[in-house]
């Protein structure tokens, strides 16, 4: 069983800066991690895409993120970061870390979330 744990999200002002991890936990000896990834989901919207990162380190952002947050993912350890800086109101919402993972003796790649965290960016 594989699991995806989160922390780091809290309660900061408008300007203000938070740092998301996320590792994978559990039976990680027998997964190959594809895409490691982080969403949000504000009240009543869409979940939505923050921020992606390949095994190779290519990244893509939202547009309304791109020069205020920063991922990136140790594949050793595995586990992806979010720095979230200049923070903003509308940054408020519960975000999820995403894994695309397959594990060593099934050929299908499977997405796996994580429980969530708060950030509440306050004006």
């Amino acid at each position: 069983q594989v699991q995806l744990v989160e922390s780091g999200g809290g309660l900061v002002q408008t300007g203000g800066s938070l740092r998301l991890s996320c590792a994978a936990s559990g039976n990680v000896f027998s997964i190959a991690i594809d895409t490691m990834g982080w969403y949000r989901q504000a009240p009543g919207k869409q979940r939505e895409l923050v921020a992606i990162i390949t095994r190779d380190g290519s990244t893509n952002y939202e547009d309304s993120v791109k020069g205020r947050f920063t991922i990136s993912r140790d594949n050793a350890k595995n586990t992806v970061t979010l720095q979230m800086n200049s923070l903003k109101p509308e940054d408020t919402a519960v975000y999820y870390c995403n894994a695309v993972i397959r594990r060593s003796y099934e050929s299908r790649w499977v997405d796996y979330w994580g429980q969530g965290t708060q950030v509440t960016v306050s004006a």
